[in-house]
C-alpha cells in the first residue's frame, strides 16, 4: 500500500483427514476432541487442512506444537550485542525472562522476527522503499502481554517501524491462494498508512494494483465507510486500495476496537477473496466480506510477488502505529472449519494486558530528556491557547510540571500544571516536525498521548499520528524546540517521568 540456536522439526504428526475433521468439529461444537487436538496450534491446524504455514511469526508463542527454536532477536544499546528469545519449551509461550536478563539496564530493540515454519522466511527491519526511509526496530519491552499465564511482549509498532523480507521461499506469487491472519489490538490504531501484515512487492515500491495481499488494521477509510462505523477496521491492503470488501466500500464490514483482534484475509487469487476478524480473546469470527475480487482493473487476477512485511505499506509507507503478537501466513486457500479452529485456539491463549500501574493519574510530574537531562517547559510560563513547547533547565515551578489523567483505551491527557490546557498537537498534524503547544482540552485523539516503557524510560507519542515527543535535532541547551517525529530509538526520544 502507498501510502541460529535454532531449529525446526518437521511436523512429524500430521493428522489424517478424518483426524483433521475430528479436530475441527471437536474445537467448534465443544465435544470432546482427540488429545492431540489439544496440543495442536495454529500451524497444525492448518497444515491438517491442507494449508501449511509458508511463514508463522509471533514473538510472544509457538505457532507449531513441536517449534522449539528462536522466536524473535533483541539487539541492546550498550554494546550492540544480539540475544535470540526462544520459547520456554516445545510449543510454548516465549522466555521473556531471557530478554529481561539479557536487556536489563539499558534499551533493546527487536532486530528479527524468526518464521517458524520450514521456508526460513524471517523479518529483519525495513530498508528504505518508494514511500519510506530506513526504519528501525520495536522497543522490545515496549509491549508488555500475559499469554498462556506467562509475561511475554509483543512487537509496538510506531511510525518509523518497520521489518520485511523481499527473498521469501513458498510464499504466493501471480495468482497463487493464500490465507493469512494475525493477533493485533484495537487500541493502539491510527489512519495513516500502513499497518500490514502480509504478501508484498519485492522491490519495496508501489508496482501496481494485485501485486500486494496484506491484512491492514486501523482506521484509514480509502473508499467510502459510510454504515461502517468509526473501526478499526479489517481491511485487504491489495494495493492502491484498503478494501473493506468487494471494490472497497463495505457498511457489512463494522469493524473491531476490542483489546486483542483477531484478524483474517484469504483470497484465491483468481475470483474471491474474504475478511474476517474477532475478539482474540472471546468468541467466533465474523465474516465480514466473502465475495468476488474487485473488477476495478488489475485485481482479477492477483499479479502476487511474495515479499512479506510487518507494520508498513509495500513501499514502505509507515506512518502507522500498530501492535502485532503473531500471524501466519498459508499456502493455499483455508477452510472456513481451519479458521474457525484457529480462532478457538487463539482464543485459548487468553491473551491479556496488565493494568497501567504509571504514571499515577493527578500526580504532577517533570518529564526530563534522557539525551538533553532539560525538562519538558511551557515557553514563559505561557497560560493561552497556543503556548509553545520547549526544553529548560529545571526550575522547579509548575511551569515545568504535567499531570496525566486516562483518556480510554489506555491513553492520556498531559495537562500543564500552571495553565490547566493540555498538550496539543498544532492542527492536528501528522508530519514529522509537527509542533506542540498548549490549548483547552477539546476531547479530541490529538490531545491523546501513549507512555511507552523503553527499558527504564518512556516514550511520549500522539494517538493521533503516532509520532513522539523529540527534542529537535538532539539539541541539548534551553529552549531547543520539542516536536513530534516518528521513532528513531536515540535518546533524545525518550523520557524519565519523575514528581
Amino acid at each position: 500500500m502507498i501510502g541460529p540456536l535454532r531449529f525446526h522439526r518437521l511436523r512429524g504428526l500430521l493428522l489424517s483427514a478424518g483426524a483433521t475433521i475430528a479436530l475441527v468439529a471437536g474445537v467448534l461444537i465443544g465435544t470432546a476432541a482427540p488429545s492431540q487436538a489439544a496440543t495442536s496450534l495454529p500451524c497444525d491446524i492448518y497444515a491438517s487442512a491442507g494449508t501449511p504455514c509458508v511463514a508463522a511469526h509471533s514473538t510472544t508463542r509457538a505457532l507449531f506444537a513441536a517449534y522449539s527454536g528462536s522466536l524473535y532477536q533483541v539487539k541492546r544499546a550498550s554494546d550492540s550485542t544480539t540475544a535470540n528469545i526462544g520459547t520456554l519449551t516445545a510449543g510454548g509461550y516465549a522466555n521473556a525472562a531471557t530478554q529481561d536478563t539479557f536487556c536489563s539496564g539499558t534499551t533493546c530493540i527487536i532486530t528479527k522476527i524468526y518464521d517458524q515454519s520450514s521456508k526460513h522466511n524471517d523479518l529483519t527491519i525495513e530498508g528504505p522503499g518508494g514511500n519510506g526511509g530506513q526504519d528501525v526496530g520495536a522497543i522490545a519491552n515496549a509491549l508488555p502481554v500475559t499469554a498462556g499465564g506467562h509475561s511475554v511482549y509483543g512487537v509496538f509498532v510506531s511510525p518509523g517501524v518497520g521489518y520485511r523480507d523481499n527473498s521469501t521461499s513458498g510464499v504466493a506469487t501471480g495468482s497463487s491462494p493464500e490465507g493469512a491472519y494475525m493477533v493485533t489490538s484495537g487500541h493502539h490504531v491510527n489512519n495513516r498508512c500502513c499497518f500490514d501484515y502480509g504478501n508484498a512487492e519485492t522491490s519495496g515500491n508501489d508496482t501496481g494494483n494485485g501485486h500486494m495481499d496484506a491484512i491492514n488494521f486501523g482506521t484509514e477509510c480509502w473508499f467510502s465507510c459510510s454504515g461502517a462505523g468509526s473501526g478499526p477496521w479489517v481491511e485487504a491492503d491489495l494495493e492502491n486500495g484498503l478494501f473493506f470488501g468487494g471494490n472497497g466500500a463495505n457498511s457489512s464490514n463494522k469493524g473491531n476496537s476490542s483489546e486483542f483482534v483477531t484478524a483474517l484475509e484469504k483470497n484465491n487469487g483468481k475470483t474471491t477473496y474474504a475478511i474476517k476478524g474477532g475478539n482474540a480473546q472471546s468468541g467466533s469470527l465474523s465474516t465480514w466480506y466473502n465475495g468476488a475480487l474487485p473488477n476495478l482493473g488489475g485485481y482479477t487476477p492477483m499479479s502476487l510477488e511474495g515479499a512479506i512485511v510487518l507494520g508498513t505499506g509495500g513501499d514502505n509507507s509507515n506512518g502507522s502505529d500498530g501492535s502485532f503478537f503473531e500471524g501466519v501466513m498459508t499456502s493455499g486457500y483455508p477452510t472456513d472449519a481451519a479458521d474457525n479452529a484457529v480462532q478457538a485456539n487463539v482464543v485459548s491463549v487468553g491473551y491479556t494486558k496488565p493494568a497501567a500501574a504509571f504514571p499515577v493519574t493527578g500526580t504532577a510530574y517533570r518529564l526530563t530528556n534522557v539525551n538533553s537531562g532539560k525538562v519538558l517547559d511551557a515557553t514563559n510560563c505561557g497560560t493561552a491557547n497556543g503556548t509553545s513547547i520547549q526544553q529548560w533547565t529545571s526550575l522547579g515551578n509548575t511551569c515545568q510540571q504535567w499531570k496525566f489523567a486516562g483518556a480510554g483505551n489506555g491513553h492520556y491527557t498531559i495537562t500543564n500544571v500552571n495553565s490547566g490546557t493540555v498538550l496539543d498537537s498544532v492542527n492536528c498534524g501528522q508530519s514529522n516536525g509537527t509542533s506542540l503547544n498548549l490549548w483547552a482540552a477539546l476531547g479530541n485523539l490529538c490531545q491523546q498521548w501513549d507512555v511507552t516503557k523503553v527499558g527504564s524510560h518512556y516514550t511520549i507519542s500522539n494517538v493521533y499520528s503516532g509520532n513522539v515527543l523529540d527534542v529537535k535535532d538532539c539539541g541539548t541547551s534551553n529552549g531547543t524546540v520539542v516536536r513530534q517525529w516518528q521513532q528513531l530509538d536515540n535518546t533524545s526520544q525518550q523520557w524519565n517521568i519523575a514528581p
